[in-house]
């Protein structure tokens, strides 16, 4: 457990964060277990299948850290003209979201060349899937150095707002890609109103490894959220500091 502590603050993990990261480990673990273990071998792709198991769900759980990117930047966008504090809060989480949505992306796009090294015969094809995806990941990348950039914090909160609404628009159009063109890429294994297009003990060991995948986002995004505020903690009394040393300075001068 770490604790951080400024002049006005303690901040450390609670009960309930305390359970959901050990729930988020142990989780991990049999997802590795059933992954690795027990889920069997595909007849065509053989053990290189078992990819599937962190591909998938990295890339849903990417889709829904920047969902919740956009829901809270247009929460942010509406609520801090009236309460600063509140357009604060959804300012915090739209970041802390990104920035795992971004970590998750990185995954998909990782995992997926070592499969298409086993499947294509090699790490990258300018695909559709491929190419929106590798955009996507950019532009949030984009998006984070944004929020990084000096400038008042409300202005530079509401210009990220801004561009993860527009960076949000190539989400559906990644989800969509294998069904609008011809690409190498697979149907989705997965997906709302469609069958499924693996059965068994692989579907059962996906939906699994989604949900684990789902405990380790939520407990990272709620770590990197209290980091932010702690930063900008920081910065405020940076701030305070060096206002007050000035004015000392400015009346043993006077």
């Amino acid at each position: 457990m770490t604790v951080v502590t400024t002049s006005r603050v303690k901040m450390t993990a609670t009960p309930i964060t305390r359970v959901l990261g050990v729930l988020a480990l142990a989780a991990t673990g049999l997802m590795a277990l059933l992954g690795l273990v027990v889920s069997p071998a595909d007849v065509v792709q053989g053990e290189a299948v078992r990819m599937l198991y962190l591909h998938v769900p990295s890339i849903w759980i990417a889709y829904g850290a920047f969902v919740l990117t956009s829901v809270s930047s247009v929460l942010f966008l509406r609520r801090s003209k009236r309460r600063a504090d509140r357009g604060r809060h959804y300012d915090r989480l739209a970041g802390s979201a990104a920035e795992v949505g971004v970590v998750f992306a990185g995954i998909t796009l990782i995992t997926g060349m070592l499969w298409g090294k086993v499947t294509w015969g090699t790490y990258w094809q300018w695909d559709a899937r491929l190419t929106t995806t590798i955009l996507l990941f950019v532009t949030y990348l984009g998006y984070l150095a944004l929020r990084r950039l000096p400038a008042d914090p409300m202005v530079r909160s509401r210009r990220a707002a801004v561009m993860a609404l527009i960076s949000f628009v190539n989400v559906p159009i990644v989800h969509y890609s294998v069904d609008w063109w011809r690409t190498l890429h697979q149907k989705a294994s997965l997906s709302v109103g469609r069958r499924p297009e693996i059965t068994g003990e692989m579907y059962w060991t996906l939906l699994y490894s989604t949900v684990a995948v789902t405990i380790v986002a939520a407990w990272l995004i709620i770590h990197r959220y209290r980091v932010i505020r702690l930063e900008e903690l920081r910065d405020e009394e940076a701030l305070e500091a060096l206002i007050s040393s000035r004015l000392t300075k400015d009346d043993g001068n006077n």
